[in-house]
């Protein structure tokens, strides 16, 4: 995950420093933990927060962007709803971006190594196996 004397100060740092947010995999299904979360970070009104998914059209009256490359702008953190096997083409995507993200933030039980070892050589943050809205509660 994050190297440092303080896994939970290392997140409470991101989270802080954040003030955009892309949920990557974002649902229009209640049900589903992306949606909740997309809910969530927008409900802090701490972050701007973008729901990122090609085959979804609004949640919650918001519209959503086909793909990362379609934001108005680059976002600090890219929170990644997508199954193990799409993270390779999910970096892809976010190495593609003009700017890079700050942060990429793998949702709980969503690990894989050589991702972040790419992801870090090319300067970003990664986390790795941990549900942003947890994480975002406990410093709150």
């Amino acid at each position: 995950m994050l190297a440092g004397v303080s896994e939970q100060a290392e997140l409470a740092r991101i989270l802080r420093q954040t003030r955009s947010i892309a949920v990557l995999g974002a649902s229009a299904d209640p049900a589903r933990a992306s949606n909740d979360i997309y809910r969530y970070l927008k409900a802090t009104g701490h972050y701007i927060v973008w729901p990122v998914n090609p085959n979804v059209a609004e949640i919650d009256g918001d519209a959503v962007y086909p793909s990362l490359s379609a934001l108005p702008q680059t976002p600090d953190l890219v929170d990644v709803f997508r199954r193990r096997q799409e993270l390779p083409s999910v970096l892809a995507d976010v190495l593609a971006l003009p700017q890079l993200p700050k942060t990429l933030w793998l949702q709980l039980g969503l690990r894989d190594e050589a991702v972040a070892t790419q992801a870090r050589a090319a300067g970003l943050q990664v986390v790795m196996d941990h549900c942003i809205k947890v994480d975002h509660a406990r410093w709150r």
